[in-house]
């Protein structure tokens, strides 16, 4: 199973054609279903690793964005850029990756 949607990686910073069934991310009755048909790459390890953070605060009840971004900073786990967490931080790096 494809970690990516091939078609959508070429797709993203291209012109797209007038023609119907050229450079689409999906061709008419050629449709392949993926798992993660919206993302463009593999996730990267810092990403991986902030789910795994994530899930383990979720796991001990935090759901209050103030106690999410404590317990990831609690659990050593900071920003791409290395900084601790904030609501603002979190918030911009959730819009970043999409979510």
């Amino acid at each position: 199973m494809k970690a990516f949607n091939e078609k959508l990686a070429k797709w993203i910073n291209a012109t797209p054609s007038t023609d119907a069934g050229i450079n689409n991310i999906q061709v008419p009755g050629q449709v392949e279903h993926l798992v993660w048909q919206n993302r463009s790459r593999a996730p990267s390890q810092y990403e991986l690793d902030f789910v795994q953070h994530l899930i383990q605060a979720f796991n001990n009840d935090v759901t209050e964005l103030d106690a999410l971004t404590d317990a990831l900073n609690q659990q050593g786990f900071r920003t791409v850029a290395g900084e601790v967490w904030t609501t603002e931080s979190f918030s911009k790096e959730m819009q970043r990756l999409g979510y």
